[in-house]
């Protein structure tokens, strides 16, 4: 069962996991990232780089394995060409005999109108191969070359993260499935914004969404709004939220979200 973590190192990296990478360039990242590079040949993984080596984590190309494979695109890929890309390497990584692939996407800020949502919506995608394949997906920024939103919109959507804890967001969004998410912590005021973002990356991929609310702790009126904007935000799309507890059900009726033309269903 995936559950939201911290790491201290990567040396607590598992199969499956997806992690949010806060580099600190004063700090020692490259060889963070060949400690992640090493381990991977110690345990049969093979190394993918995605992106220009060196540009986030601060691993150079000549510390990277002569086997690995580095998917340099010229320009910010297409969420589905990324992932297309990443999965043709795990299915050739299997028939050559190793245990998983081991992803270092190196994440740098794109300009271009849409490319925060792009991003996410890309984000989405790589946790749900991590969770679906046992890949294991490190992603590297560095806080300083990111605004603060754009950051906190895609940490939201990775279940692991690793560097300084940020007071935000205060909750993750993994993948339990297909088409299914997982909802961990609290969404308030403050990350209803990035929550409304995550939930509008995965409607849009389909037409049914199942969020699980389990190990949601609190989600006040502000948060249910972005839930709704977000259902809607695509005509003919539907949410069906389970595992809510008591409470988040009793304030969901009571806000009046509870009609039958809802286009998110809250479940028990």
């Amino acid at each position: 069962m995936r559950a939201a973590r911290a790491l201290a190192t990567f040396d607590e990296v598992e199969l499956g996991d997806h992690v949010c990478w806060l580099v600190h360039p004063a700090r020692t990242s490259a060889g963070d990232a060949r400690a992640y590079v090493a381990d991977g040949a110690l345990y049969g993984d093979k190394i993918v780089v995605v992106g220009s080596t060196g540009a986030a984590s601060g691993l150079t190309r000549d510390a990277v394995p002569s086997a690995s494979v580095i998917l340099d695109f010229p320009s910010p890929a297409q969420p589905d060409f990324l992932l297309a890309a990443v999965r043709r390497e795990a299915r050739t990584a299997a028939r050559e005999g190793y245990r998983s692939v081991r992803v270092l996407a190196e994440r740098m800020p794109a300009t271009e109108p849409g490319a925060a949502e792009e991003l996410v919506a890309q984000e989405l995608q790589l946790d749900e191969f991590a969770s679906e394949t046992g890949a294991i997906v490190v992603c590297a920024f560095q806080p300083a070359q990111w605004r603060a939103p754009t950051l906190e919109h895609v940490a939201c959507v990775h279940p692991h993260e690793m560097g300084r804890r940020a007071e935000r967001p205060a909750f993750r969004m993994f993948s339990t499935g297909a088409d299914s998410w997982s909802v961990d912590g609290v969404i308030d005021s403050e990350c209803a914004a990035a929550f409304n973002g995550a939930v509008r990356a995965a409607v849009r991929r389909a037409p049914k969404v199942t969020l699980r609310f389990d190990t949601l702790e609190m989600i006040d009126a502000a948060g249910m709004h972005a839930l709704v904007d977000a259902a809607r935000h695509v005509p003919d799309r539907r949410i069906v939220v389970e595992g809510a507890n008591e409470t988040v059900r009793l304030c969901w009726d009571l806000a009046g979200y509870a009609g039958a033309d809802m286009p998110v269903v809250m479940g028990a």
